[in-house]
């Protein structure tokens, strides 16, 4: 089967996942770390490349005061549990995203954890934190026009690639599959430059149910999938092509 190499998630209904069952909200976002390692585990097996997770974003800033304090004190317990069974697995750990909005404590534990993992070889695990793809592009445009105002390019110079190079994911290629869990049908400012050509799925399944199995069905669903790029049917079948 083919697989992709890169695998973007929206991990979605935890808040749901713990209202079904009657209980508070910060059960289901310890759920879902739960499944978040177990999916990990899985990528790791099936040799994928990369995954990337939206963990916090942008808006969740305006949650309640409360919820957001519980998750960031959730980042820094999983961070202290999990880290080095991740390292221990070769698992290199990057974080993405705003940290300026995060705690010095929570900006220091995201530091030290990818010195720990840096230099590790397999699975790239990148968690977005206090990230939106809107906050991504705008700095992006921002790093290239500080260059031209200093005059080391020029606007007539910028390239699609150059843009790409000063995203948040710019080390890596792009997703080649994109997944939502919890049955939302939509992208919510993640990766947006980045998802251009990612293959979409989504399932009604909420995230801390999300297991081997359902990752296994969306593997599926992309190796079905014929990627053409803009090309014809025929052009991407062709072995020139590929």
């Amino acid at each position: 089967m083919n697989l992709p190499q890169h695998v973007a998630i929206i991990m979605d209904g935890n808040g749901r996942w713990a209202a079904a069952r009657q209980l508070p909200r910060h059960a289901g976002h310890k759920a879902g770390i739960s499944a978040l390692r177990a999916c990990v585990k899985t990528c790791s097996a099936r040799g994928i490349g990369a995954l990337t997770v939206f963990a916090f974003s942008s808006e969740n800033w305006a949650r309640p005061a409360q919820e957001v304090s519980l998750l960031m004190g959730l980042f820094v317990e999983a961070l202290d549990q999990q880290v080095e069974e991740l390292h221990a697995n070769g698992v290199r750990l990057r974080f993405i995203g705003d940290r300026q909005r995060l705690s010095v404590r929570l900006q220091s534990y995201l530091a030290a954890t990818e010195a720990r993992t840096a230099a590790n070889t397999g699975l790239v695990v990148n968690v977005a934190m206090s990230y939106g793809g809107r906050w991504d592009i705008t700095g992006a445009v921002r790093t290239l026009a500080a260059k031209c105002a200093a005059g080391s390019l020029r606007p007539a110079d910028i390239s699609e690639d150059q843009v790409a190079q000063a995203l948040q994911l710019a080390a890596l290629p792009d997703p080649d599959l994109f997944i939502r869990t919890g049955g939302e049908h939509r992208i919510s400012n993640f990766l947006l430059w980045n998802l251009a050509y990612t293959e979409l799925y989504f399932t009604d399944c909420l995230w801390p149910d999300f297991d081997a199995g359902q990752l296994d069905a969306a593997l599926t669903f992309f190796g079905a999938r014929e990627r053409r790029f803009g090309r014809t049917p025929e052009q991407a079948r062709s072995p020139a092509s590929a």
